[in-house]
């Protein structure tokens, strides 16, 4: 990987297209800033969002480009809509949703990046089972967890 030395740039209607989990659009991977972050944006309908699940390795920050979400952090909850912004710690257990009625966007930095490659593993691979999918989370520090524990979040 190369050192980060130079501005690493994300122009308007770059990035690669991924569909795994959704839409997402890489716009700047961790090889290009020399591990410190990776960026990506997530385009969720209404209603969805991932499980409650654990990163291991980063940190994750969220600013939701249009729409309204609802953030699950621990035992906190807030909503936010359009130009709002989240911070969110590695190692605690949480999840979002899009509250409203209409496609949302997301811009997510992770950091230190890496983990932006996740979403095109999991459309290259096509794991099909909750096994198979825990396995390829396993390798990126990331643990979906049990039904049981969804139910607080």
């Amino acid at each position: 990987m190369k050192t980060f030395t130079c501005a690493a740039v994300s122009p308007p209607s770059h990035g690669t297209p991924v569909l795994a989990f959704g839409k997402h659009i890489i716009r700047m991977m961790a090889a290009n800033t020399g591990g410190s972050l990776g960026m990506l944006e997530a385009i969720v309908p209404p209603g969805e969002g991932p499980p409650l699940h654990v990163h291991e390795r980063e940190d994750e920050f969220f600013r939701v480009l249009c729409g309204s979400f609802g953030f699950w952090c621990a035992g906190d909850y807030v909503e936010l809509a359009e130009g709002g912004c989240i911070a969110l710690p590695r190692g605690v257990p949480h999840r979002f949703r899009n509250i409203g009625e209409q496609e949302g966007r997301l811009m997510v930095v992770v950091t230190p990046g890496g983990f932006e490659n996740f979403f095109p593993l999991i459309e290259l691979c096509k794991p099909e089972t909750p096994v198979q999918i825990a396995s390829v989370a396993m390798d990126f520090g990331l643990t979906f967890l049990p039904d049981e524990d969804r139910k607080v979040a």
